[in-house]
């Protein structure tokens, strides 16, 4: 009999390698990479067809998250959510050395349509660290018409259609699927969205590689999925929910809540019927191994994330100097 999907569960992180990678992952967030200088994504949790996150502590350790679901989806995601056939979440955090391509991501609807069918990919982002001048573009400027960013991209002008703003530490940005976005040379980010990879690309800044071969495009892709009744897209304005909480998206896809605890001060997550993904983005924080009355601890340091499963209940965290850390759980 497998062993109960009810303790805090830590995995191992998946890197992906892109041109605009660098090496932050493991200097500013403890990542344990390799050589080279373009270490883009450090994928933490997911659930994605061959990209599994394997348990890496307690008697599940070696188990996938995929097989986690199979056989504790109850458990593990919650009564209500149970069945889903997949986690339904991916977090990841990113090192943007350079900045990242323009893109847009499917709606559910559009993304069933593809070959093979996937999610859509609704986003946010949380940015913990900007360079001076790092920008975020989010969304089109008002008015744009599709006929207006297709002349834009052919002409190879994109950005004048895009809304852009300085990033800063602490910035929250919501990117529902169908909004134009690119983050900018400079930033650390931690994401968390929806469990798809598919991804249009409208617009590469006219690079080129070592061979002048430009990245392959989706223009007629991206102009088919764009929301155009969306315009510019700011920073969200957290909102307090409790002491040291504050909601920072609240949408059909998940919850994202930031916790800012001082040394010493505890709070209580869980107990819900949600599983809660936790992210450490400054600080240590104390987790219970599990809600039934042991006492042993896990600590997670900045830069490391875990799985609470629905099973584990009620959890009292207890924050090691200044702690903040990312709360994600799905919507009731």
């Amino acid at each position: 009999m497998n062993a109960p999907c009810d303790y805090l569960l830590r995995f191992e992180p998946l890197f992906r390698r892109y041109l605009w990678g660098g090496r932050r992952l493991g200097t500013m967030l403890g990542k344990a990479i390799g050589p080279g200088e373009d270490y883009a994504e450090s994928w933490e949790i997911v659930d994605h067809g061959d990209d599994q996150s394997v348990v890496l502590n307690g008697p599940l350790a070696g188990r996938t998250l995929g097989e986690l679901v199979g056989e504790q989806s109850a458990a593990l995601l919650g009564e209500e959510i149970e069945g889903v056939g997949s986690f339904p979440l991916l977090f990841k955090f990113l090192d943007c050395n350079r900045t990242l391509s323009v893109q847009v991501h499917p709606n559910d609807e559009q993304g069933a349509q593809l070959d093979p069918p996937d999610l859509g990919k609704t986003e946010a982002w949380v940015v913990l660290a900007a360079e001076p001048g790092s920008k975020i573009y989010a969304g089109l400027k008002p008015g744009v018409t599709p006929a207006q960013l297709a002349a834009a991209i052919s002409t190879g002008h994109c950005e004048t259609c895009l809304h852009e703003f300085e990033a800063h530490v602490g910035n929250c940005v919501f990117i529902p699927a169908g909004t134009v976005h690119a983050l900018g040379e400079g930033l650390v980010i931690a994401e968390i969205q929806q469990a798809s990879d598919t991804t249009f690309r409208l617009h590469d800044w006219n690079r080129v590689d070592a061979a002048g071969n430009p990245r392959q495009l989706h223009v007629d892709e991206s102009l088919a999925t764009i929301d155009y009744t969306r315009g510019p897209v700011a920073s969200q304005r957290p909102q307090p929910v409790a002491p040291g909480v504050e909601r920072l998206v609240e949408c059909d896809k998940f919850l994202l809540h930031r916790l800012t605890l001082a040394d010493g001060e505890t709070a209580t997550i869980g107990g819900d019927g949600s599983f809660h993904l936790l992210a450490v983005l400054e600080g240590e924080l104390a987790v219970p191994t599990n809600s039934m009355g042991g006492t042993a601890n896990e600590t997670l340091s900045s830069g490391q994330t875990a799985l609470l499963p629905a099973a584990a209940g009620r959890a009292a965290v207890a924050a090691r100097g200044k702690t903040v850390v990312l709360d994600v759980s799905l919507p009731s």
